[in-house]
């Protein structure tokens, strides 16, 4: 990625209707996925090595709720400062640990119910704040850059949940409900980030349901699709050294 492009604040490449329709869904798929798993499987270590499968449905849960209500989100940035370490640690260290004392059927119970919500809170976000930049900057591919509110809102609140529902179908062997209707729409928005931070040619093949290629020209590539974001996510070496954030 050139520094031009780096000096920008991130914004969506999604329009507000795709960027919407694919948080519904995702939101629908997680809940279907925690409905379906055993006693059992709450206790299972997943990828994220700090996190078990309930501490990872915490997680969820937090960032649904943070989405949901303005005042909510608010209190949890608030709390995570305070604690003083790198925020989105702080953070995500927050929702787990305030649902400590939460039963899986009330995860999944709340869940469910929060998650319209969630939606349509982002739906409503005005354009003038989807534009402002977020006051903290972030780090990929070790270089510092800035996102506006609406690339964490439109992309990353969607990106993180299809990710951590890839996360708990690993650790579970639940089945990992994927459609080129989509998943292939998340991974295509995936795949064109990625692109751009590369900033030189590449034919990219990814395989499954949410899948297809793209590019011509420079080196030829073949993944499957999941396993491709998974490593881009940092759950793996990221292809060509580039990651994308999720």
């Amino acid at each position: 990625m050139t520094a031009a492009l780096a000096a920008r604040p991130r914004t969506s490449a999604l329009d507000r209707d795709t960027a919407m329709r694919l948080a519904a869904t995702e939101y629908e798929r997680v809940v279907a996925l925690l409905q379906g798993l055993t006693p059992q499987d709450w206790a299972r270590p997943t990828d994220c090595p700090a996190w078990d499968v309930r501490a990872m449905a915490a997680h969820l849960l937090g960032m649904a709720e943070m989405s949901a209500s303005m005042r909510e989100s608010m209190r949890q940035v608030k709390a995570a400062q305070a604690r003083g370490g790198v925020f989105i640690d702080e953070l995500t260290d927050l929702q787990v640990a305030e649902r400590t004392g939460m039963a899986p059927a009330g995860i999944v119970a709340r869940y469910a119910e929060v998650a319209p919500k969630a939606v349509k809170a982002r739906r409503r976000m005005p354009w003038f704040v989807r534009r402002q930049k977020m006051p903290a900057a972030q780090v990929v591919n070790a270089r510092e850059e800035t996102w506006t509110l609406g690339f964490l809102s439109d992309v990353i609140m969607t990106r993180d949940p299809w990710m951590h529902r890839t996360d708990i179908a690993r650790a579970t062997g639940a089945p990992m409900v994927l459609t080129a209707e989509h998943d292939g729409v998340l991974v295509d928005d995936v795949v064109s980030e990625w692109r751009e931070r590369l900033g030189r040619p590449v034919t990219l093949r990814l395989t499954g349901p949410a899948g297809g290629t793209w590019g011509e020209g420079g080196p030829e590539l073949e993944f499957d699709a999941v396993e491709f974001c998974r490593a881009l996510s940092g759950r793996g070496t990221a292809p060509l050294d580039t990651e994308v954030p999720f």
